[in-house]
């Protein structure tokens, strides 16, 4: 990792980059266990083993997830929701200014970068709660399972269809997420990646 240069300033603080990089990790864990490639992998592996991979990922996501909306009011100025989370006609400005070349850099998270983490919890918890329903309705198992056990066939269909809608919505915004940080990076001319490791920018 790089060295910090000491004419940086701290933004952002140790849990918002480790839930950064560990939801990353999570929801890899889970898309690669499950679809198409967990059909592949249950060739190669024990499909059960596999199967609790993918379970066991949904519920790391959602135990940051919960850290992360609590941390969103107390933790410090840039990790707050406040600090980003702006009306729908400010990220639409901001968004135009970015096309045509004149937004101004923020320090922490601009508006349309708000924006997109917010799209992206929200799109998370759709993810997690329709994964753990579908659990339940189809499995038998899971902190749902009492309400959803023995659900109809028509029920498990669904929530299947609402899970993969999720999953692949995730994937259109994870797309969206990494193409403004580029667009940004290049901007601004700075290295957001290496700043969610370093936690450092300039002034």
């Amino acid at each position: 990792m790089p060295t910090s240069d000491p004419h940086e300033i701290s933004v952002w603080d140790p849990l918002v980059r480790l839930f950064h990089w560990l939801l990353v990790i999570g929801f890899c864990l889970a898309y690669l266990s499950e679809g198409e490639v967990f059909e592949r992998l249950q060739d190669r592996f024990d499909g059960e083993l596999v199967q609790l991979v993918h379970v066991w990922a949904g519920y790391a996501i959602a135990g940051l997830l919960a850290i992360r909306l609590i941390w969103g009011f107390v933790g410090p100025r840039y990790a707050r929701f406040s600090d980003f989370v702006h009306p729908p006609r400010v990220v639409v400005a901001y968004v135009r200014d970015v096309l045509t070349l004149r937004a101004r850099r923020h320090l922490g998270h601009n508006p349309a970068g708000g924006a997109m983490i917010v799209l992206l919890l929200l799109g998370l918890t759709l993810t997690i709660l329709s994964g753990i329903a579908l659990y339940g309705a189809d499995k038998g198992l899971g902190p749902l399972a009492g309400w959803l056990a023995e659900g109809s066939e028509s029920t498990v269909d669904f929530l299947e269809e609402v899970h993969e809608v999720a999953t692949n919505g995730m994937l259109l915004l994870i797309a969206g997420h990494l193409l403004g940080v580029v667009w940004e990076s290049i901007l601004h001319r700075e290295n957001l990646v290496r700043s969610m490791f370093t936690g450092r920018k300039r002034p």
